[in-house]
C-alpha cells in the first residue's frame, strides 16, 4: 500500500472498481507489477475482500468507496485525475443477483457515476466488465460480439447490457473511449466457493455430494484467470479495441456434468453426483464465445480446464480466507 509517495509521479493513474473481488483483485496486481502505473483499487467490500489485494506494492493504494454513492466515488476520481479507469464492481454469482434484483439494480447508479464524472475528468479510456450474461438464451453459436442477438430479460443480464448502451452513448455524445469486456465464466485460485468450480472443488476434497441443477448438461466455457487478466491487460496497453466489444473465454464447451466428474477424478474424490430440481430461471443452456480476437491478441493457446483445475490444487487456497461471500 502506498504511504507517502506523489500520485503526480506516475505515468498513468488507474482506477480499479470492485478491486477486492476476484477479477478486480487480479486485474490490480497485474497493473501494479508496471512500476509506472499508479493503481487506485475501491471497492464497498460488500462482497469483495481485503485480503485478496496482493500486498508489497508502493504503487497500489486502497480506498473504501461505494461507486454507487455519487458523493463517495466523486471525491476519489476529481483527487487522482485517474488517466484510465476499469469499472469492475457489481453483485454477480446467479442466486445472489436473483436473490437480491433490486440491489443489481443500484449498480446501474455506479454505470452512471464513473461515465458521468470521467467525461469531464481525465480520463481517457473506460474499461468495462460486461458478461456473457447479456446474450441471454442462446440463438446462435459461437456468441459473436456483432452478430448474436441480446435477449437478455434478467436484472444481472439487463444492467450489463444497460451499461454497455451507457458507454457508447456517452462515446457518442461527449467523445468518452470505452472498450467493453464480455466475460464468460472465469475462475482461478480466488474465487468465492459459491462459485459453480470452487463449489465442487470444496465438496470433491471433503468426499462430500456434488450437486447439480437438473441433468447437468448444460454447458458453459470457463476460462482460466490468467488468461482473462493478461488479455485484458494488453488490450489496455497496446490501445486495442477502442470502442468496441470483445469476448473473454475459453472456446471448449463443458457440461456441468463433466466438470463435476472432471473435478472427481482430479481430485481422486468419493464424492456422489447428485442432481436437484432445476433453478426456475437464470441457468441457460449452452454458453461458447466466439473468442478468435481474444486467441490472437494472447497468441498462444489458453489453459485447460483440467489444467486450471490442477493450478487451483496446487495454489491450496480454495479453502482458506479468499472463501468469502462472494466476488466481483
Amino acid at each position: 500500500m502506498i504511504t507517502q509517495i506523489s500520485r503526480h509521479s506516475f505515468k498513468r493513474k488507474i482506477l480499479v472498481t470492485g478491486g477486492a473481488g476476484f477479477i478486480g483483485s487480479a486485474l490490480a496486481e497485474k497493473l501494479a507489477q508496471d512500476e509506472h502505473n499508479l493503481v487506485v483499487v475501491v471497492d464497498d467490500l460488500s462482497t469483495g475482500m481485503i485480503e485478496k489485494l496482493p500486498e508489497g506494492f508502493d504503487n497500489l493504494r486502497f480506498i473504501k468507496c461505494d461507486v454507487n454513492d455519487y458523493k463517495d466515488i466523486v471525491e476519489v476520481m476529481l483527487s487522482y485525475q485517474f488517466n484510465y479507469v476499469f469499472h469492475y464492481a457489481a453483485v454477480v454469482g446467479v442466486q445472489r443477483t436473483q436473490l437480491h434484483p433490486v440491489k443489481v439494480l443500484r449498480d446501474i447508479k455506479g454505470i452512471e457515476n464513473i461515465l458521468r464524472i470521467a467525461k469531464n475528468a481525465s480520463v481517457k479510456r473506460v474499461f468495462y466488465a460486461s458478461s456473457s450474461e447479456v446474450y441471454g438464451e442462446p440463438v446462435e453459436f459461437p456468441q459473436n460480439v456483432y452478430t448474436t442477438p441480446l435477449n437478455s430479460r434478467l436484472p444481472y443480464a439487463i444492467v450489463k447490457n444497460l451499461g454497455e448502451a451507457y458507454l457508447r452513448s456517452y462515446h457518442k455524445e461527449f467523445g468518452l473511449d470505452f472498450t467493453i469486456f464480455r466475460f464468460f465464466n472465469t475462475y482461478g485460485p480466488k474465487q468465492s466457493k459459491d462459485f459453480v468450480i470452487s463449489k465442487f472443488i470444496n465438496a470433491a476434497l471433503k468426499n462430500e455430494d456434488i450437486t447439480i441443477y437438473g441433468d447437468g448438461n448444460q454447458t458453459r466455457t470457463f476460462c482460466y484467470i490468467d488468461d482473462n487478466i493478461e488479455a485484458c491487460v494488453k488490450i489496455a496497453e497496446n490501445d486495442m479495441h477502442i470502442n468496441d466489444v470483445i469476448n473473454i473465454g475459453q472456446n471448449n464447451e463443458t457440461s456441468i456434468l463433466q466438470l463435476a466428474n472432471t473435478i472427481i477424478q482430479i481430485t481422486d474424490s468419493k464424492s456422489k453426483i447428485i442432481h436437484i430440481d432445476p433453478l426456475k430461471e437464470g441457468d441457460m443452456t449452452r454458453r461458447l464465445p466466439d473468442n478468435n480476437m481474444m486467441r490472437k491478441i494472447l497468441n498462444r493457446n489458453l489453459l485447460t480446464l483440467e489444467n486450471g483445475i490442477k493450478n487451483i490444487l496446487q495454489e491450496g487456497l480454495f479453502e482458506n480466507k479468499f472463501n468469502g461471500n462472494g466476488q466481483h
